[in-house]
């Protein structure tokens, strides 16, 4: 029992330290994305259009299938943040090359256009399951 004890007294901070910098890079993730897409998700989400929701949910998932391979594989906290942040990059990236796939797609997000919600969360997350293999392997 005792050896059980001490490992977790050893293991809990970085547990703790690791998961902390794996939210925080999800949330810096989650702001940035909000900031460089055309459309406003939590004004969407508040006024009740279901593809705002949708692709807001679509992204955070997105972001956070990689963070969670990359917190799973490394060894130590350092390859966390920097290829969390490697993780988020690339997440971002493929948000962007969506909306250039779609054109108008403010507007069919901002329509309420489910359809075309579904689709970017798609690729979204096809990417972010790429993204977490090539993380992990």
């Amino acid at each position: 029992m005792d050896s059980i004890l001490d490992t977790l007294r050893l293991g809990l901070p970085v547990l703790v330290l690791q998961m902390a910098i794996t939210l925080a890079l999800l949330g810096a993730g989650i702001a940035c994305y909000m900031a460089v897409t055309p459309f406003h998700e939590m004004r969407l989400v508040r006024a009740g259009n279901a593809a705002g929701g949708i692709v807001l949910m679509g992204a955070i998932v997105a972001l956070a299938i990689p963070l969670a391979a990359t917190l799973a594989s490394s060894l130590v906290t350092l390859d966390i943040l920097v290829w969390g942040i490697v993780a988020v990059v690339l997440q971002l990236l493929a948000f962007l090359l969506t909306t250039l796939l779609f054109r108008g797609l403010r507007g069919m997000i901002e329509a309420g256009n489910v359809a075309a919600a579904c689709v970017v969360v798609g690729i979204q997350l096809a990417v972010a399951l790429i993204n977490a293999g090539a993380m992990a392997g």
